[in-house]
C-alpha cells in the first residue's frame, strides 16, 4: 500500500515536471522571438511611453483640450537614455525578452498549471472555478496594460522633468530605464490577480 502512495506521488511529481518543462519551452520560445526582434520592440514597445506622442500623452491633451486643463498636456519628457555598463545593452535586451516572452506565454503557463490541478479537484470545486484561465489571463492582460498605458508613462514623464536643480540633467541608464517599466508592468499584471485569489 506504501509503495502505491509512493509510486503515485512520483507520478504526479512527473506530470507536473512536464507541465514546468513545456510551460518554460513555451516562454523560451516567446523570448527568442523578442529576443530577434528586438530593434522594433525597443523603439516601439520600450521606449515608446517616453515619448509625448505615446498614445496616452495625447489622450491627456485631447482631454486637457476638452476640458480646458492645459496642464494635462505633457509636452516635454527631458531625459537621455545612455549604457554606462559595458553589457548594459545585451542584459537589458535579455531582461526585455524575458519579460515581453512571460507575457505572451502567460496564459498558455496558466493553463499548463490548470491542467494539473484540475483532476484533483472535487466536482463542485470545479464547477465553482469554471473560466479560471480566462479570468487569470483576461486579468494579467489588463493589469499589465494598465501598467505600460498609465503607470509606465505617467511615472517617466514625473521623473523626466522632476529636478532639484537646473543644474542636473536627467540622463537615465538603460537599466534603470527598463528595469523601471519591467517592475510597473509585471507588479501591475500580478497585483490584478487579487480578485482571483480572494475568490478562491
Amino acid at each position: 500500500m506504501a509503495e502505491e502512495k509512493e509510486m503515485a506521488f512520483m507520478d504526479h511529481l512527473e506530470e507536473l515536471r512536464w507541465h514546468v518543462v513545456r510551460s518554460v519551452v513555451a516562454i523560451f520560445a516567446m523570448m527568442i522571438v523578442a529576443f530577434i526582434y528586438t530593434e522594433p520592440i525597443f523603439k516601439y514597445i520600450v521606449f515608446a511611453p517616453g515619448h509625448v506622442d505615446f498614445i496616452t500623452f495625447r489622450w491627456l491633451c485631447q482631454l486637457g483640450a476638452a476640458t480646458g486643463v492645459e496642464g494635462l498636456c505633457v509636452t516635454d519628457i527631458p531625459m537621455k537614455i545612455q549604457s554606462r555598463f559595458l553589457m548594459g545593452q545585451f542584459t537589458m535586451q535579455l531582461q526585455a525578452s524575458f519579460v515581453i516572452g512571460l507575457a505572451v506565454a502567460f496564459p498558455y503557463v496558466v493553463w499548463e498549471l490548470w491542467r494539473f490541478i484540475k483532476p484533483g479537484l472535487y466536482t463542485n470545486e470545479k464547477h465553482g472555478s469554471r473560466g479560471a484561465v480566462f479570468s487569470i489571463s483576461g486579468l494579467f492582460l489588463l493589469g499589465i496594460s494598465f501598467g505600460y498605458f498609465i503607470l509606465c508613462p505617467m511615472t517617466i514623464a514625473f521623473l523626466a522633468n522632476y529636478k532639484i536643480s537646473p543644474d542636473i540633467s536627467n540622463e537615465f541608464d538603460i537599466t534603470s530605464y527598463v528595469s523601471t517599466i519591467t517592475i510597473l508592468v509585471l507588479s501591475s499584471g500580478l497585483l490584478f490577480q487579487l480578485p482571483v485569489i480572494i475568490f478562491f
